[in-house]
């Protein structure tokens, strides 16, 4: 997958200018490139553009979902609570004062993939399942997500880690459903909930 062409393609499409545009993109790049960045680095934003380009004839507002899938993490760090919000505040920055794109629609977004929760707008359930279908993954995949997550909260230890790890995934086993979309719940709801609680007994 070429991430700079589809970046590219999009920003050129909602009104940037070329020159412009691939400065936008190497500040993408080195935020998503940081070697703190086990899993929330460009292979994510890749396993979510490929469900993207799957559902966009689903969603009203593509452009700006896309858009958000490539700055909805571009602010992450272990240690905060804020890095969707500041993802999102950086978002509307880049987009300025570009008018063909819904930016209030574009920081809802951002922000809804910090708690994950069923939301009004559809486009939004369908990015948070993009971002969470990972949690669907084969067992051994799995496995290397939450060992990379692990890593990315290495300066807490584990009697830290490991109890609020437990704490965030039994939030998700709370939930009626994780996922938000009938179609992502026929597919992975089941998969996601044994990942889970697997994960979970491994913890405890």
């Amino acid at each position: 997958m070429n991430l700079n062409k589809i970046y590219t393609d999009l920003l050129l499409t909602i009104g940037f200018l070329e020159n412009e545009i691939q400065q936008n993109w190497k500040n993408l790049e080195k935020a998503y490139s940081k070697k703190s960045r086990h899993y929330h680095n460009l292979t994510h934003l890749e396993e979510m553009i490929a469900s993207f380009e799957i559902y966009s004839d689903r969603l009203q507002n593509p452009n700006e979902i896309l858009f958000s899938i490539f700055y909805h993490d571009f602010v992450y760090s272990a240690s905060k609570k804020d890095n969707e919000l500041k993802s999102a505040e950086y978002a509307l920055v880049v987009l300025g004062e570009k008018s063909s794109i819904n930016k209030p629609l574009v920081f809802d977004a951002i922000c809804a993939t910090q708690l994950h929760a069923h939301n009004t707008n559809e486009d939004i359930n369908w990015l948070i399942d993009f971002d969470l279908k990972i949690l669907a993954k084969d067992w051994e995949d799995y496995k290397i997500y939450f060992e990379q997550i692990r890593k990315e909260y290495r300066i807490y230890p584990d009697f830290l880690y490991k109890p609020g790890r437990a704490k965030a995934l039994k939030h998700f086993l709370e939930y009626e459903f994780i996922f938000q979309t009938d179609e992502f719940r026929v597919l992975y709801e089941d998969k996601a909930r044994l990942n889970i609680e697997k994960e979970i007994s491994l913890l405890t």
